[in-house]
């Protein structure tokens, strides 16, 4: 079989058989690889029903060619030598990496790891990170972790691993390093933005177990919900804490925080939205294979839990958070509270190449109920509320007509509130004041849209 022939048999694979292309092609490479330099001329190309190829399939067919030509001068040429397997895994990296920063080539612990981060436990630092200009970025770190508890934050750029620079790296190598055995010391460099100088963190690995909902109540029966990331139970999760917590007292609004939450699994995204509207379109996909095309629904058979709902999102929620919030706004189900978030609009799917190989393949675009694209534009948030830190000043001792001597008293109030001392403050809030201003400024629109809602019975 000549040069062209192979070609052919490798441009009908494209054609027709699309899911066994790369195996295809990369056989046919490697019978080329044994064979002379000696040109030949192209023939017509033809697709499975014999008509002929357009120019768009020949010019892949000269691309073909100079891979091949590429190839065999790496193999033959290059300093050092690099055995066929390396090489042809590399090129299938290359050709992913080139993609976006989601499509990549998985190794044998790459599957693992996939798992183990559904699940919802994993060994390391607890962060999520994604590729940006050759460098590793933060797109979160996760709630009670090493990487959370030393300080790095949403948006910084890791530039070195025990003092050995990153760029060239792809991710899942960089991953690779940053994972080991509990106990173990690693030190990480990062650039920040606004900071002219890189920060060093030592950071000791650790088992990460991921709780993916977690709640608490705070002042007058509000319910703050924290989703940390997307599981297999987190639906399930929220919908029995939720039933839960409505048996124990009564509930006049929910903060549902998904600040710093990565995503995770799409289905757990449209079964929390599901918690809290009866019916509709939640989320829908569009690519270009047949799969891709997809629609989500609200399909709530449970009650549906309608009290005040404040959603806060920030740069770090991303992918599955941004389905929720994005469901929510549209629905006008939710008040959206915070900073924009992180854009990622796109789904990803694992495709085996082997029983031990795969790759992770950018396969569609997903949008709200609305038809809005968040890939790399994100949700805005219906109030921009930007982290502060806020000090209460205090102004000293307060006096008021309950302080004069000889003052009337209310005859509206019992005996024990005519006491002489209407200085005691509730102070309830004060950490959240001072230690979280999104989520301080929450709690009080939240009060206010409960006081409406009973205005409104």
């Amino acid at each position: 079989m000549n040069h062209a022939h192979i070609l052919h048999a490798s441009l009908g694979c494209l054609l027709t058989l699309n899911h066994t292309l790369c195996v295809f092609i990369l056989a046919s490479l490697s019978v080329l690889s044994h064979a002379n330099h000696t040109e030949v001329a192209p023939e017509p190309v033809t697709n499975s029903v014999g008509s002929p190829g357009n120019a768009k399939e020949k010019l892949a067919l000269e691309d073909l060619r100079a891979f091949v030509k590429a190839f065999n001068h790496i193999r033959s040429a290059y300093v050092e030598e690099v055995d066929d397997s390396t090489l042809l895994k590399n090129a299938v990296k290359g050709m992913l990496s080139e993609l976006d920063p989601h499509s990549n080539y998985l190794e044998p612990r790459h599957f693992q790891d996939l798992q183990e981060t559904s699940t919802g436990e994993f060994g390391g630092l607890g962060l999520e990170v994604g590729m940006e200009d050759n460098f590793i970025k933060v797109i979160s770190p996760i709630d009670d972790t090493p990487a959370k508890k030393a300080g790095i934050k949403t948006g910084d750029l890791i530039i070195s691993i025990d003092n050995q620079p990153i760029k060239g790296l792809d991710l899942g190598e960089a991953v690779k390093k940053m994972r080991g055995p509990k106990g173990s010391e690693i030190t990480l460099s990062v650039v920040r933005q606004g900071v002219p100088q890189p920060i060093e963190f030592t950071l000791i690995r650790d088992i990460i177990s991921v709780v993916s909902v977690r709640s608490e109540m705070l002042s007058q029966d509000y319910l703050y919900i924290r989703i940390a990331q997307f599981q297999g139970k987190t639906g399930i999760d929220l919908k029995e804490l939720l039933a839960t917590r409505k048996q124990q007292q009564s509930i006049n609004g929910i903060i549902l925080d998904l600040r710093n939450n990565p995503g995770g699994i799409l289905q757990s995204a449209v079964e929390v939205t599901d918690a809290f509207i009866e019916q509709g379109l939640i989320v829908y996909t569009e690519g270009r294979i047949a799969h891709s095309a997809r629609s989500y629904f609200a399909s709530n058979t449970d009650v549906s839990y309608d009290e005040p709902l404040i959603v806060l999102i920030n740069g770090g929620s991303a992918s599955a958070s941004e389905i929720v919030a994005g469901a929510l706004q549209d629905h006008q189900r939710a008040l959206i509270l915070g900073t924009t978030s992180f854009g990622k609009g796109s789904v990803q799917t694992v495709i085996p190449l082997s029983e031990l190989h795969g790759i992770k393949l950018t396969t569609a675009r997903y949008f709200t109920p609305h038809g809005r694209s968040i890939q790399a534009q994100g949700i805005d948030p219906d109030i921009i509320v930007e982290p502060a830190t806020i000090t209460k000043i205090d102004t000293g001792k307060k006096y008021t007509e309950a302080n004069l001597q000889g003052h009337l008293t209310n005859k509206n109030l019992a005996d024990d509130e005519n006491i002489d001392n209407p200085l005691n403050v509730d102070s309830s809030n004060n950490s959240v004041l001072t230690d979280d201003n999104q989520l301080y400024e929450a709690l009080n629109i939240l009060k206010g849209l409960h006081i409406l809602s009973l205005e409104n019975k």
